[in-house]
């Protein structure tokens, strides 16, 4: 395992970190909120370089069991989410933030965790192109279905974003690698621990614009991410149980599903709303590593 590795599977820490400081110190990082969407672009555009026409061949040989995660991806994430704010009575923007995490794509981080955790590697990444390139569509016109009778929607304005922010960047990676697959493949995990720091900071830039309401919303807020994420998890795994898959298939539909592309939605909920409506992706990005490692972990020890 090379250091990159390392510090890869430490995500959580450098997360929590990050998020840190960015409460103690918010003066540090809130002149950086205009770049949230530039460095989520940036983490997109590493993904986007890891991909090559393998994985995309990939989805047209083996549709069923991303179609099967896809559906539970975009029907059960956003549905708990809206679920779950109104049983804990979250605000307005704090429910906007939540469906944004409900409605965005897999994580990229979930293709690490299924590797750790004895899933398909090649599905998790399979799933996790098809569900960035449906999100889209489907994030904004989801968002659109489920807040447009609480707050004012976007959704074209969002269609745009996401256009912007994730299938620009992902294109121009996938057009790099092809031309220069081999050069990149030597700097993949390099690739990664640039990703994780992106994140990292764009969590810690989200955590300085909400530092002054953490105290009073945040424990509440952790519950709702906590709540989302092991719906998403559990609901995932017996779900694609019951399409008869493999063990192996099971466990990599449930973290695709229970681990959200977080970063997108504070991007989305920073360009399109408030940095309350942030503050639910900020969390779920911490959140979602460090529950994924924890069951990564249990099922390795099962086998």
């Amino acid at each position: 395992m090379t250091a990159f590795d390392c510090f890869n599977r430490l995500f959580p820490l450098w997360a929590i970190l990050l998020g840190a400081l960015g409460f103690y110190f918010p003066a540090m990082f809130t002149p950086l909120s205009p770049a949230i969407a530039w460095l989520l672009a940036l983490v997109m555009f590493t993904m986007g370089l890891t991909l090559s026409r393998a994985d995309f061949y990939r989805v047209a040989r083996e549709p069923k069991p991303i179609l099967v995660g896809l559906a539970l991806q975009f029907t059960l994430m956003p549905l708990t989410a809206l679920a779950v704010s109104r049983l804990l009575g979250l605000s307005a923007e704090l429910t906007t933030g939540m469906v944004l995490v409900g409605t965005v794509a897999g994580g990229t981080a979930s293709n690490v965790i299924a590797w750790l955790a004895g899933g398909r590697v090649a599905l998790s990444v399979s799933m996790t192109l098809t569900a960035t390139l449906a999100s889209v569509i489907l994030t904004p016109l989801l968002t659109w279905l489920l807040l447009r009778n609480t707050v004012e929607i976007n959704a074209l304005g969002m269609l745009w974003g996401i256009g912007k922010i994730v299938l620009a960047p992902v294109l121009i990676g996938v057009l790099l690698h092809h031309f220069f697959a081999n050069s990149i493949k030597r700097v993949e995990p390099a690739l990664a621990s640039a990703a994780v720091i992106l994140i990292s900071v764009i969590i810690a830039i989200v955590v300085a614009l909400n530092a002054g309401r953490l105290a009073s919303i945040g424990a509440l807020v952790l519950l709702a991410v906590v709540l989302h994420n092991a719906t998403g998890l559990t609901a995932g795994y017996w779900l694609a149980r019951l399409f008869k898959f493999d063990e192996a298939t099971c466990r990599t539909i449930a973290i695709e599903v229970g681990m959200q592309n977080s970063g997108l939605a504070v991007a989305l909920a920073h360009q399109f709303f408030t940095a309350s409506a942030a503050l639910p992706g900020a969390l779920f990005s911490v959140w979602h590593n460090v529950s994924g490692s924890i069951l990564a972990s249990w099922w390795r020890r099962k086998g």
